[in-house]
């Protein structure tokens, strides 16, 4: 009689385990891709509010350098950052040394001017400002493309022609996960 019962209640178990299991299933390839474009689209929406609030990080994972050459980065150490009215430009290599900011790379700091901000029939917003500072003087052009946080910023030196545009997403400030090294 009570190996009838442990039985039962095993039987239970698994069938309970059973159904359980058939009620979850996997999303289909267009539940997927529907939902991802509905967090791509959230995203998106709290990347242009950050923009507007000039409180904003620009976390890049590619450098692009003048001449084509691109590079896959640290998106903790390579960065555009906007806070109230100053702006830092980091850049930092996967190089052995630590280079003038401690981590590989350049740090500049500096005020910006002519905040230009616009939206296109498309819904791609576009910024442009000029960051001034001890060790910076450029001009900063940052394009977000509409449906998701993607965005590729151009940072172009005023005393130069050393271009470079770094490609990442844009996070506000409070979700941004930034190493800053010294700068200059």
């Amino acid at each position: 009689m009570r190996i009838l019962i442990c039985m039962m209640t095993l039987m239970a178990f698994v069938m309970a385990g059973t159904a359980t299991a058939q009620e979850t299933r996997k999303l289909t390839k267009k539940e997927k891709k529907a939902l991802q474009a509905r967090v791509d689209s959230l995203q998106y929406v709290e990347a242009e509010r950050a923009i507007n609030e000039k409180a904003f990080v620009l976390e890049a994972d590619r450098v692009v350098f003048k001449r084509g050459h691109s590079e896959y980065v640290n998106s903790n150490t390579n960065f555009v950052s906007v806070k109230d009215d100053r702006a830092t430009v980091q850049v930092s290599f996967n190089i052995p040394s630590a280079g003038p900011n401690g981590v590989g790379g350049v740090t500049v700091e500096g005020s910006f001017s002519k905040y230009d901000l616009k939206k296109d029939k498309k819904g791609n917003i576009s910024l442009k400002m000029n960051v001034t500072g001890s060790g910076i003087s450029a001009s900063v052009d940052i394009m977000l493309y509409n449906g998701s946080s993607k965005a590729t910023v151009d940072i172009l030196p005023n005393f130069n022609s050393n271009r470079i545009s770094l490609e990442g997403v844009i996070l506000p400030l409070a979700k941004s996960r930034v190493f800053k090294g010294r700068s200059f």
